[in-house]
Parts: structure tokens; sequence; C-alpha cells
């Protein structure tokens, strides 16, 4: 080891420049990463393989500026040197800087990094005098040549730059290290590559022409991070995510101050940003600094509603009361992403020069500021989307400059815009690769699968002693979970039994098909389609508890008291099992329910064995709701909370052309299944928590802040109803208590409004937070986590790995690897959250994409469906928010146009456009105008016609017109759900367990049911039926006939 000394220049807090001279030590062993290795380096984790052509050294301006173009998998082969990314690190910052280290870590991707500056043979002192560029560039070369000769010439070395001094200083020092351009490279070695050749014309064209505007100043210069950190100490400043508007982007922005609501009750809101100019260059979700202005310059939130999103009015809205307001002076970390735009129609305003053309594009993205890009293909790629990335924003701009990366295809077109909804929500779904899929079993009709008989020794077989079945919405493929339950010891205990797809036997940890799965964290459930976590292989077969095949599970079986329902036992293990029914939530219902329904599992028995099976399933059916609603009333008197979402489906033919929107209909099933997975869950949360106090993956829903409430307790007000908010039983029970008996809709919407005043529920690491904050809000239980989906969920492979581990670990076994760090998992934890937001948007997005498909062929003037009933759930001051039940939509009407008519209603309720006035109250709102005055009030029922705003630049939104204030059709009570979760807690509390115990018993009595007798719902003999035949025979007969007794006593 050699010991020497680094000069940095370095700059101090007040700016001077400081002489900082560092002890530097050089090793003569330092890893080579690479399969050709002659001198025993210690080469651990990634290394390049040996039957390459050549291997790339890219230099520091190449990573800095080109870095996209080495993420492509293609290219292979790639030495990473230390002294590049430590530039990439100071002049592109920390975001930039982990795309670097999550490449070199992610084994899909054929790259090492080279600790060149600690090798004695590579380094290279800086010469007096010489700027850091060329230093950089003789560092790269040197590493170059060292790999060349380190590895004995086997194996030529590519250096490619964009210095073209460089080219001809060092093309030809060395022979088997050649020195070429980006551009040669691509054209030599990659010339099918067309996406890199594109990218790289791309961010060439947006180097070339990275120039500002003008030299006047359009924003103020951010301050120094280390000016910003003291701010932020001293509390003169204040950190947060900035976040834009999405119907007042131009004007409309705020940053949440987590921590400082405490503190200071101001800004419990957190802090408004008021026009572009106080923005200063920050864009949404970026990582900002603000400074608060003086209390007389604070803005209040427009509280109308906009006319179009994203389209701004002038400032003579209403504004709500004054909050802080502050403008942002430095930016911590940039979030810029990949965007989609739409090149706008040639107005000749664009300017060009001869070789491209600086072209302002229109996000998808409301919040997003234009974007200024070089292209040569702007007349081609009008009204087209097309994927950028922003390079900078100076302050002598009015907008950022960025570069294109690919067009996605015309605008309007249904594949064009589902890419567009997964690239706006950082969703990157690629077809599994080669090497994934190699590292699946093989199931073919030549090779089927069968299961190794050491794993089924080792596990519990649950084949021929359990009744399990799935219970799944119809055509499910990916089925999770599968559930048991049966009497035992007599009848003295019942043992119920939850058993989930054993993914982790498949799928090991580290490879390929897990780290995409965990890249992933979850299957992407959009309206037409799905994107899987998992190979198909895995998802839709072998992992898939499908019925009548064998399959690997993880599975918990707890054993109750038959009377109390209590937990005496439970156990926890890898099973066997053979699912014996895919029953689907309609036809488990319907057997519940005792209605007439085909098992497709016994339509080829005979009569009796048919209807022995049918009885059994039944009746564990029937045990099984019971349960659940015993599970259901325990976590109710605990204060778990029944929220509502809007659900709808898009129903599609073979064709994918939408026919109908369906909204989902509730059945006392899902909450079944539900509260059984719900148990499992919560029991399994418990199991790895006692075991690794400070490394388990838990979901905590922490409590909601007060002030979400406040439009769910002023509406409910409205309607003579108070909702209590200081707990989550308080909460539960008054929305319970807030009950419509005229219209059940009413206490839906105060679901939907709690729902929307929820915190989000998250992952987290158990090492991180104290155990008080482990509760789950909504369930109300004391730990939570995620064990049942792990098919399309990564966190529930992680739970079941943590439960493998704790198993063995009861077993006096050491876990077979260790387990992660709780700040590892906490990375992971973070990562998964961002994904389940991101999946969440984008099925969202993807629902209201095919309602407006459903509505965009439709003319709303003549066709019925484009007329509905919709019920007020909001007054704003100039319309209404208001939900349609039938198609799942929420949207604002507005009572008030831009050229200052209002609607006013007729007698017989039909609405049309007058001069006039509005006026705003708590719980309603009136039009006054000459035909007289109309009032709106909350949970009225209206009458509006469905349509839709389209646009080139964004999505299309549904346009809601309101024609009359009276219903639509008498809004019949929707049917009470027979299976309400109301209901069945409050009979649950009621009847007395031992009323329950008599009632199973009576139920386990009954006789089974003949096949006449389920199919025509007809008691058995002496019935009404069977008497009136019997008198129907007796008035036939011939008076001197000998008179027949009835068959039947009474």
């Amino acid at each position: 080891m050699i010991k020497t000394e680094k000069i940095l220049h370095l700059k101090s807090s007040r700016g001077r420049k400081v002489r900082v001279v560092r002890e530097h030590y050089l090793r003569e062993k330092v890893p080579c990463y690479s399969a050709l290795c002659q001198a025993d380096c210690d080469n651990d984790g990634k290394v390049l393989p040996a039957d390459l052509t050549h291997y790339v050294v890219p230099d520091v301006g190449v990573v800095v500026d080109y870095l996209e173009i080495l993420e492509f998998r293609e290219l292979q082969g790639i030495v990473f040197t230390q002294t590049a990314c430590q530039a990439v690190q100071h002049n592109k910052g920390r975001r930039q800087y982990n795309r670097v280290r999550n490449l070199l870590k992610d084994p899909r991707h054929d790259c090492v990094l080279f600790a060149n500056e600690f090798q004695e043979y590579s380094y290279c002192e800086r010469e007096k005098g010489e700027s850091q560029e060329r230093w950089q560039t003789r560092c790269v070369y040197s590493a170059a040549v060292w790999y060349h000769d380190h590895l004995a010439g086997m194996m030529d070395v590519l250096m490619i730059t964009e210095d073209q001094d460089a080219i001809a200083r060092y093309s030809s020092l060395h022979s088997g290290v050649y020195v070429i351009s980006v551009q040669d490279f691509l054209q030599n070695f990659w010339p099918d590559l067309q996406a890199a050749h594109d990218l790289y014309g791309s961010i060439s064209q947006a180097l070339q022409e990275k120039e500002s505007e003008s030299s006047q100043k359009e924003f103020s210069e951010h301050l120094p991070a280390e000016v910003l950190e003291a701010g932020i100490k001293s509390g003169r400043y204040i950190k947060g995510t900035l976040n834009v508007s999405k119907h007042r982007a131009q004007n409309e922005a705020s940053i949440m101050t987590e921590g400082l609501s405490d503190k200071n009750k101001d800004l419990s809101w957190g802090v408004f940003i008021f026009g572009v100019k106080h923005r200063n260059r920050a864009v949404h979700g970026d990582s900002v600094v603000v400074e608060l202005l003086p209390k007389s310059e604070w803005r209040g939130r427009v509280t109308a509603l906009s006319e179009g999103q994203g389209e701004e009015r002038s400032g003579e809205e209403d504004e709500s009361k004054p909050m802080p307001t502050g403008r942002v002076v430095g930016i911590l970390q940039r979030n810029w992403r990949d965007y989609v735009v739409t090149f706008p129609p040639r107005d000749g305003t664009q300017s060009q020069s001869r070789n491209s053309q600086r072209i302002l594009v229109v996000p998808w993205d409301h919040r997003v500021p234009k974007i200024r890009i070089s292209t040569q293909q702007a007349d081609t790629l009008q009204d087209h989307r097309v994927v950028v990335r922003i390079d900078s924003w100076e302050s002598t701009s009015l907008y950022p400059n960025g570069h294109s990366v690919r067009v996605l295809g015309r605008a309007g077109e249904l594949e064009t815009e589902i890419q567009t909804i997964l690239i706006e929500n950082c969703i990157h779904v690629p077809p599994f690769s080669d090497a994934q899929l190699r590292e699946m079993p093989v199931n073919s009709p030549e090779k089927p699968w069968v299961m190794d008989p050491v794993q089924v020794a080792q596990r519990r077989d649950l084949r021929e002693t359990h009744l399990v079945f799935s219970i799944d919405p119809r055509g499910c493929e990916d089925v999770d979970d599968t559930l048991s339950v049966r009497s035992i010891a007599g009848g003295k205990r019942l043992e119920l039994g939850v058993h989930i797809a054993d993914v982790t036997h498949f799928v090991s940890e580290g490879s390929l098909t897990d780290l995409e799965a965990r890249t992933r964290a979850t299957t992407y459930y959009l309206a037409d389609r799905r994107y899987d976590m998992l190979p198909a292989i895995l998802s839709a077969d072998l992992c898939s508890l499908l019925g009548g095949v064998d399959r690997y599970a993880m599975s918990v079986l707890w054993e109750l008291d038959a009377e109390s329902l209590a937990v005496t036992k439970v156990w926890y293990g890898r099973t066997v099992i053979r699912s014996s029914y895919q029953l689907y939530y309609e036809l488990a219902q319907a057997l519940l329910n005792g209605e007439p329904a085909e098992v497709p599992e016994l339509e080829k028995l005979k009569s009796e064995e048919k209807d022995a099976k049918l009885a059994e399933l039944t009746q564990a059916l029937e045990m099984l709701t019971h349960v659940a609603r015993h599970l259901r009333a325990q976590r109710d008197r605990g204060g778990a909370l029944e929220l509502e979402g809007v659900e709808v489906r898009a129903q599609l033919d073979d064709e994918k052309n939408i026919t109908a929107l369906v909204p989902r209909q509730p059945l006392e099933v899902h909450e079944t299944v539900a509260e059984c997975m719900i148990y499992a869950n919560h029991w399994v949360a418990r199991k790895i928590q006692e075991t690794f106090p400070h490394q388990a993956l838990l979901r905590c829903h922490p409590q909601p802040r007060e002030e979400f409430f406040s439009q769910l307790v002023e509406s409910a007000s409205a309607g003579g109803f108070t909702i209590d908010t200081r707990t989550n039983k308080a909460l539960a029970d008054s929305l319970d208590l807030a009950v419509d008996p005229q219209d059940p809709l009413v206490n839906r919407l105060l679901r939907m409004m709690a729902t929307t005043a929820m915190s989000e529920a998250l992952y987290f690491s158990t090492g991180l937070l104290s155990q008080d904050q482990f509760y789950h809000y909504g369930l109300a239980l004391d730990r939570y986590t995620h064990f049942t989906s792990p098919i399309r969920r990564y966190a529930d492979i992680v739970v079941h790995r943590l439960l493998t581990a704790a198993i063995a670990m009861d077993t006096e076994a050491d876990p077979a690897k260790s387990l992660l760090g709780h700040k590892e998992l906490d990375e992971t934890a973070q990562h998964i959250n961002s994904k389940n937001r991101a999946a969440k948007r984008a099925q969202k997005l993807s629902t209201e994409l095919f309602q407006c498909l459903f509505f965009k062929e439709r003319d709303p003037q003549t066709d019925p469906h484009c007329v509905a009933d919709a019920v007020i759930y909001a007054i704003r001051d100039n319309g209404l928010l208001v939900f349609v039940p039938e198609y799942g939509v929420k949207a604002p009407v507005y009572l008030k146009n831009r050229e200052g008519q209002v609607v006013s209603a007729g007698e017989d309720g039909g609405c049309e456009w007058q001069s006039g006035t509005v006026r705003r109250s708590s719980d309603h709102i009136s039009t006054t105008s000459v035909s007289g005055t109309s009032t709106f009030r909350l949970f009225d029922h209206i009458t509006v016609r469905i349509s839709v705003r389209s646009t080139n630049f964004h999505s299309d939104t549904l346009n809601l017109e309101i024609i009359s204030n009276k219903p639509h059709s008498s809004p019949a009570p929707e049917e009470p759900r027979p299976q309400g979760r109301s209901q069945l807690v409050q009979e649950v509390v009621r009847l007395a367990e031992e009323a329950s115990q008599q009632e199973r018993v009576k139920e386990a009595r009954r006789p089974k049911l003949s096949k006449e007798e389920r199919e025509y719902q007809q008691s058995k003999t002496p019935n009404l039926y069977s008497l009136l035949e019997e008198v129907r025979e007796l008035a036939l007969m011939d008076l001197e006939m000998p008179k027949r007794g009835c068959a039947t006593t009474a």
C-alpha cells in the first residue's frame, strides 16, 4: 500500500475557495470483476463475462451526459470508473448518482465499477496547470490501459468519449486500447439498436443548443446548499415537496410541512405558493426550500370550480381564507422523470435553424410546464405523444430544456394512451427476459411439472384431510389464496385454515426473477389488461392455487373453541394442498343463499354423490361465514371502519370494445373472504414481529389529521347527522348512525368522504418505528402486514421469507439466509409504497380513460346512456360536485358559466342558462334570474347529461351538464345490502354466543336437501303445494267412487 496526497479545491460555507489536502492510499490489488482475470482478484459480486469481443470504458463526459444510453441492457461489458462516478455525483447530484449505483447493483445490467483512483498502476496525479476535464480523461484512459494489460491482452478495450482532442491524443497510443466517439461505437457495434441511435441524436442536439434565450434573468438564483441547510435549521426556511394543483396549475401550488404543524398551527395546511415566479423553476414533485412572505402578501386558494381542468381564470374569483404563502428559494432534490408530451400544430412562431427546430412541447400532465426541445422531426411528430426528459432549467429561461427519448404514437389511440398512463406513473413493465425465463420450472404437455418428493416429505400434507377451496372474481387466473374450515375434536373445536401460494419456493432471493419482481413491486391492473409481477408460468400456473391440482402452499391453521370461537392453538408452516373447488363470488353467494347453482367441479358426478358433496361445500361456506361474522364483530368493537370506494368495471367485448360500465355489487362473501385474509395477515404480523422485533415488514395506517375530516363533518351536519372523528371507534359508530331511510346513497357518500380523508397505509420496517406507531387505524389492529397475495405483491414475498425464517427459529434452526437489516428493509418498504401509489393512480386513470371511451362515441343529445341521476355531495362558489352512482363518476357541475349566465330551473325541473347571480351557503347554493330562484342542496338528486371534453394535449375528461333539478328517475332505494356490514355486526353483537352455537348445531342437524328441493325451493311434504294438489284431485274424482282420505296429517 502506497500513501500519497490528494488535493481538493472546495468552497467554504461563505463561498470562499479552500484548498484541502487529504491522505490517499494506493493498492496493488483492486478487484477487476472480469471472468478473464488471471491475477486472483477478489471479485465478489457481478463479474464481466469472458465471451465478449471487447469491454467498454466510458469517459466522464459520456457517463454524465449519455447515461441513458449506457442503461440499455443490450450493451455489455461496461466498466464504470471511480473517476466518472464521482464526476456524476458532483455535477449531476445525488439522484443521477443513485441511478449509476442502481445500475451497478442490478445483475440484469452487464456493468461493473472499477476503483481506478485506488489502483497503484492506474492512478494519475493531477499535473500543475492541468484542467480538471483533461485530468479526468487521462485517468479514464489510464484505467482502460490497465484493464487491457491486467487481462494480459485477452480482451480489447474501447474507451468511448465525445472529446475529439482525446480521440486524437490517445487513439494510437496503446495497442488493444481504442478510443472512439459514442456515435462511432453505436454505428459500428450496435447498428440495429435504433432506439439508442435516436436517443443519442436527441441528447446531442439538446447539448449543442443548450443556450440561454437571453441574458435577462427570468427567475431569481437558487441559494447555495449550505445557506439552505443553515436556514432550515434556524427556522427561517421551510422544506417540503412541491405539489402543484391539478386544476389551477398556472397559479396554485403548495408544500406540505411534515412535523411543523404541531409547532405552528398556521402551517397545518402547508405553505401556499402563488404564481410561476414564486415557484422559481421548481417542478411538481421536487424537494424544495421555501421562505414565507410577509402576512400582508398571503393569499387564499380559489374556491370556485375551474372551467375545464388546467384552464386558468382571471383573478376575480372568491378565495378561501388567506393561508401562509411563500416563495421557493432553493431546490434540495430534483424529481425529474420521463414526461409524455404532445407536439403542437405548427404556427410559425417556433424558432428553427438549418438542422433542427426548437419546439415548446406540451406535457400530458397539467402540473408540468412546457418543455423546450430540439428536433428535426417537428412536422412529422405533430399530434403525437413523445417521451421527453428535462436536462436543465436556467434562471434566464422561462421554460426548461429537454430532449426526446422515444415516440409513443398518435394522440387519442388506445395503445398510445395506455402507454402514456404507464410512463406518467413511472411504471416500466418490459417483457420478461430470456435469462429470467430460464430460471422458471417447465410445465408442458411433453414435460409436465411434478412435485419434488423431498419437498412433499418436508411439508404437512393436507390433500386428503382438508376440504380446500378458493373464492375469487370470475375468470381469475392468479389464485393467491384458498380457505378451509372443519369441525374437529368431536365438534368441540373448529379448525380454520388460510392457505397461500408458496411463491418463495419458486423465486429464490437475489435471483433475476426476484429482482424484477422487486422492481415492479406489484401486479398492475388496468381496465382492459394487467401487467404481472411474475412470469405467467408462475402467476397463472404453478403458483396459482387452481382447482384439482397439487400445489405448494404456506398455511396458517387456527384451532377455535366451537362456542366462543377463541383461538386455542395456531400453526404456521409449509403445506401441500389440492383445491377442491375454484369458486367465484357470485356462485359462492348463491350457495350460501340456498339458490340453485351449478358448481363446475360437480357437473359430471352422479346425483347422490353430487348432492352429498354440494351439502358438504355449502356447510363449509356457512361455517366460514359464521366465523367471519364473529371476527368482524371483534374488530368492530375495537373501532374498525367500513369505508367506501368508487369501484366500477369496464365490460369489454371480444374485440376489447367497451360495452358497459358496471359498478361493483357488494356481497357478504366478499367480506367473508376479506375477514379471513385480514385475520391471517394479523397473525402473521404478530409472528414475524415477535420473532424479529427490529427487522419485520409490517403495514401501518396512521390516524388522519383532524382537519382532513372538515368536508365530511360539514356535509353530514347539513344532512342532520353528527360525525365524531376523535377516534376510529367514534367515527365508525357515527357513520353507522348517519343513515337516511329514504336514500341509502347518503350513507354511501359520507363513507366515500371518510375514505378520501384517510391517510395512506404504508409498509415500514419495525426497526425504524416505535411499537405505538404500528397501529392500523382502519382495521383497528395493533399489528398488520400483507401475507395473502404473494403472486401480485412483492411485500408478501418479503413477509413469506420472514415467516419461513421465524418458523425455522422455532425449531432451533438458523434461517437459511441472513435477513435484511432494518435500513435495507426500509428502503424496500419505501420502494414498494411508491410503486403501490403508482399502481393505484394508473388503475384510476385507466378507468377514467374507459369511462370517456364509453361516452365518446355516443351522442349526448339523443343517447339515453348519456343521461343519468346524480347526487350532490359538495358545494362550490360557482357549482356543485356530484356523484353518478350508475357509472361510478365523480365530477363537477357548473351553475355559472364564463359569460356570467346561471342555471335556472323551470317548474318542470328543466334547466336553461339565463343572466343572473349565484349565492352560496354552507349546505346549499341558489341561482337567481328573471325566471326566479333555484336552490340546490346537499344530497339532492339531479339529472345530468354526460359528454366528453377532448383535447390533443391531455387526457379526455367527462363533462357533466345539469338538465333538470329533479331526479332522472325516482331513485329506487338500493337493494338493502343484505350482506352489509352494519346489519351483520349488529346481528352478531346482539345475539349471545350461546344462541349462535345453538343455531349452528341446528344447521348441522338439518337434513340434506334433495335435488328437487334445491331446484324448486320447495319444502318437504306436507306442504301447501301437496295439499292443494290433493284438493284438486279430490275435486275431479267421481262422486260415486269411495272417498280417499288425505295422505297427510296436520
